[in-house]
């Protein structure tokens, strides 16, 4: 009768640190779930602010106002347009043309 009792206790004394232990890993393993779902809504609000950010930078507005004043860039007119012929395109034009 001792031997099972002792048998007994022990099954009991390893079931209940067993519990303990499985208790601890499952907060544990929640905590983290939850900082990394905080994580995850903190990178997506920095990702839809970064996004709003592009949408805004990249009006027409403002690329042609960044384009003029931080690349001296102008508007291309027909007084500062120069064309350029291809050489072949050149050749096969004048052939082509009637004397």
């Amino acid at each position: 009768m001792t031997r099972v009792n002792l048998l007994l206790l022990l099954a009991l004394l390893l079931s209940s640190i067993y519990l303990v232990r499985v208790s601890y890993e499952s907060r544990r393993l929640f905590a983290a779930l939850d900082r990394a779902q905080s994580e995850e809504r903190s990178l997506d609000n920095d990702s839809e602010r970064l996004k709003t950010e592009l949408r805004s930078q990249a009006t027409p507005l403002r690329v042609e106002r960044t384009a003029r004043e931080r690349l001296a860039m102008r508007t291309a007119t027909p007084a500062v347009t120069q064309y350029v012929e291809l050489p072949q395109v050149a050749a096969a034009a004048s052939e082509a043309a009637p004397r």
